[in-house]
């Protein structure tokens, strides 16, 4: 919890300037459609899953980024729960930060190679699509939202990953689990045995802009650009499972 709040000064930073990222979209900005009104993550005991949802004042989902063309600045939208699950909750080893459920929409390319969103039988072209990934995120220094995903070299035999992670040099994993955008709501569904069949954590929920960086070691590979909801209004993870 310590460094959640420790973070939250520049995580907010990102939302009171809505600092732009190189390929943002400004109209970001003004969307109903990235306006958090409610969110909640409710557990069902009959099928044992956890449904994680965020209640918007537009259309869930309807906003999407226009392509780059390239990965070098390659535009990411996300609707994001911070948690305060443990990294080996999810799948990864131990490690410092905020583990986060991330939504995205990514044209430019696809990090979900065991799954085929849209069901064209190509695992290589949804990145467009809504999909789901843990992601562990750390404060940054060098990008406005404050935040990005945390990075490792390449080849650290310390760096545990589940098996169904993108093979990116970041503790992200892409799980494969169901995103549902209906209406004014976006929702993911988790089996509990997929985190451990804990029930019993808080969370937030967050709309931001992301961007990869592909050229500038002194950036880091995906970091948080702009911040446009916070569903709390600081980010202190003050909503509990039901």
């Amino acid at each position: 919890m310590k460094l959640i709040l420790f973070m939250i000064p520049m995580f907010c930073m990102g939302l009171s300037t809505l600092a732009q990222g190189g390929n943002e979209d400004q109209a970001f900005a003004y969307s109903s459609n990235l306006k958090i009104e409610s969110t909640a993550i409710r557990y069902s005991h009959e099928l044992q899953q956890l449904v994680f949802t965020i209640q918007v004042e537009g259309i869930a989902g309807a906003s999407v980024p226009t392509a780059a063309g390239q990965m070098d600045g390659a535009p990411v939208l996300g609707y994001v729960f911070p948690t305060t699950l443990s990294s080996s909750d999810v799948g990864f080893g131990k490690t410092e930060g905020i583990v986060a459920m991330a939504l995205t929409s990514h044209p430019d390319f696809d990090d979900t190679p065991l799954w085929d969103e849209n069901m064209d039988r190509n695992y290589t072209n949804d990145g467009m699509i809504w999909h789901a990934h843990w992601v562990v995120l750390v404060e940054s220094n060098t990008v406005p939202g404050g935040l990005a995903v945390k990075q490792f070299t390449e080849g650290d035999p310390s760096v545990t990953l589940p098996p169904t992670n993108p093979g990116m040099p970041m503790y992200m994993d892409s799980p494969g689990f169901a995103v549902v955008a209906d209406g004014n709501t976006i929702r993911v569904i988790i089996p509990a045995y997929r985190i451990r069949n804990r029930t019993e954590f808080k969370f937030d929920a967050v709309t931001a802009y992301m961007e990869v960086n592909a050229s500038n070691p002194k950036l880091p590979l995906l970091g948080v650009y702009a911040v446009y909801s916070i569903a709390s209004g600081d980010l202190s993870l003050p909503y509990s499972v039901e």
